[in-house]
């Protein structure tokens, strides 16, 4: 069972996108400029680069991100069992900043009561 069709959303977002860069063509080109920066520099590779995407992508919730980098990480020879992977560490990261932060909103909620 597939929870989307990822192809479908993926075909939309490219023409989305493409759609937004008629209409504001130097923010698209300034993010296709920051999205292939990593790439010239060549010490990770493609793979290492597309299961960090991922990870980032959950971490961001961006659903075209996740669309985007799931194909490219498969095109790069990422294996299911890698993909799992860097998606646990990302998991692992986004339960410690929520433990971080729970410190914080209990630091303001007795700042709220000095006040």
């Amino acid at each position: 069972m597939h929870l989307n069709d990822w192809n479908a959303y993926r075909r939309q977002l490219v023409a989305a996108v493409g759609d937004f860069a008629k209409l504001s063509p130097d923010t698209v080109k300034g993010y296709v400029t920051l999205g292939s920066a990593g790439q010239k520099v060549g010490r990770l590779g493609n793979k290492t680069r597309e299961l960090i995407a991922l990870a980032a992508a959950i971490s961001l919730r961006c659903d075209g991100c996740i669309a985007v980098h799931a194909a490219a990480a498969r095109e790069h020879g990422a294996t299911k069992e890698e993909i799992s992977e860097a998606l646990a560490v990302a998991v692992g990261i986004n339960a410690g900043a929520a433990v971080v932060y729970s410190t914080r909103a209990l630091d303001a909620f007795d700042d709220a009561g000095e006040a």
